[in-house]
């Protein structure tokens, strides 16, 4: 197949600067230091510590539960979704249901504050589901934008516009948080209408792509209005016995299983972490961020000339590898190091838009050509990325609770880098053509 005109790919890179606003302003920065001041019974006795439904608990470990709450609602939910998106051509539907519902969830959390708690957590969910829903949507598309030769390049270009929009944003909700004077509101206040903003953009934006992305062609034939259910599952249980028939692909998803439990945990509780753990004054920790998000751009660019030269596999080992020495850096880290805690966030930085990048594009690659089965292959992708959310941060969040120390759970996500790192050798043994 040929790549899509080029208004077509910026469409869907146009996407990612939309929904990346949540990852930045609602994940990253602004909303975990928000909710480490607020989730909080009496700071005068404790600080981290805060009682939901009758349960004390760290509020680190609270936030982190609600997190991996909102991704296996997404992981149990996509696959059927996903499956019948496919059958149908609707995908396109389901993304704008997603994405609205994920953009209404930013803008209630206006009204979260110290004694609507309750709002705060469902809020934290809803809109967690609203952006990992849509993005497996999102992914699906690119297999039918891209040629096989041209998908890693999109698909850095699609996270590169993501973290230019996010920063974008984010320097303006900056301006809300630590200039709240200038405006005649409280610093809290400026950080409700960050989230507000971001609902705002998100959905604008996200409305924007959508109209330019191409209409999917439906996989199947017939009414699904009788066994929504079972087709559904049928489809999926058909990609399954694919996945079987390919090694390559089973042993990818095998190790990108492991290493993205460090990944993605990484991205959700690098702020809390900051914050609760190293003692980082908030204006530091945003600036870190900020790093983190300027440094992802040329590094996921970086990164994808890289893979065209080695190979993605081993690209991905490399990657991988300094994943590890991150979380023994992390580790180590003194509290109110904020220097350390720059350099660290350089070098997460420039893998962390790569190692996503990559893997996407990776398994982009390794789905059988000419499939109109984008989708499900791709709720494949997404359930792998879910379910490893799911353990990695109710496993950082456990250990957290049950030892009082965020320090202790980073062990744990160097331990997920170095399977991942013995996987990725297994999967690069595979017959295959070069990737």
């Amino acid at each position: 197949m040929q790549t899509a005109p080029k208004k077509v790919v910026n469409a869907w890179a146009m996407y990612d600067w939309a929904s990346s606003s949540y990852n930045l302003v609602i994940t990253s920065t602004i909303f975990p230091t928000y909710f480490e001041a607020i989730a909080v019974d009496d700071a005068s006795i404790s600080k981290t510590t805060v009682t939901f439904l009758g349960r004390q608990f760290e509020n680190s470990a609270l936030y982190n539960y609600a997190i991996a709450v909102a991704m296996f609602i997404v992981a149990m939910m996509s696959p059927l979704l996903s499956s019948i998106a496919d059958y149908k051509g609707n995908k396109k539907k389901f993304l704008n249901f997603y994405l609205t519902l994920g953009s209404i969830a930013c803008a209630s959390m206006y009204f979260f504050q110290k004694d609507t708690l309750t709002l705060g957590i469902v809020a934290i969910i809803i809109a967690c589901v609203g952006f990992w829903g849509a993005q497996v949507f999102y992914n699906s598309f690119l297999p039918e934008i891209a040629s096989v030769e041209d998908r890693d390049k999109i698909s850095a270009k699609g996270f590169a516009y993501g973290y230019v929009g996010s920063v974008l944003l984010q320097l303006i909700c900056f301006i809300f948080v630590m200039m709240p004077d200038t405006f005649g509101i409280t610093e809290g206040k400026g950080a409700q209408i960050s989230f507000l903003l971001v609902g705002i953009w998100w959905w604008g934006f996200g409305q924007f792509s959508l109209r330019r992305l191409p209409t999917p062609i439906p996989a199947g034939s017939g009414d699904l209005e009788h066994n929504i259910l079972s087709k559904g599952y049928k489809e999926l249980q058909k990609v399954w016995n694919q996945v079987k028939q390919m090694p390559k692909l089973k042993r990818f998803l095998l190790s990108f299983f492991f290493y993205n439990m460090g990944v993605q945990t990484v991205m959700l509780v690098a702020a809390i972490y900051g914050k609760g753990e190293l003692e980082i004054p908030t204006t530091n920790l945003i600036i870190a961020i900020l790093i983190i998000q300027l440094i992802a751009i040329p590094g996921a660019l970086t990164i994808s000339c890289l893979s065209s030269k080695i190979g993605n596999i081993k690209t991905l080992m490399w990657l991988v590898l300094i994943w590890i020495g991150v979380c023994i850096q992390a580790y180590n880290l003194p509290k109110g190091g904020i220097y350390e805690f720059y350099a660290l966030g350089v070098a997460v930085g420039f893998i962390m838009g790569g190692i996503q990048s990559l893997s996407r594009s990776t398994h982009a690659k390794l789905i059988p050509e000419n499939t109109k089965d984008t989708v499900s292959f791709f709720s494949f992708y997404d359930v792998t990325e879910k379910i490893a959310a799911v353990i990695g941060i109710f496993t950082f969040g456990y250990i957290t609770d049950l030892t009082g120390s965020q320090r202790n759970s980073t062990i744990a996500l160097a331990i997920f880098f170095v399977i991942g790192l013995c996987l990725l050798f297994y999967a690069n043994a595979a017959k295959h053509k070069r990737i």
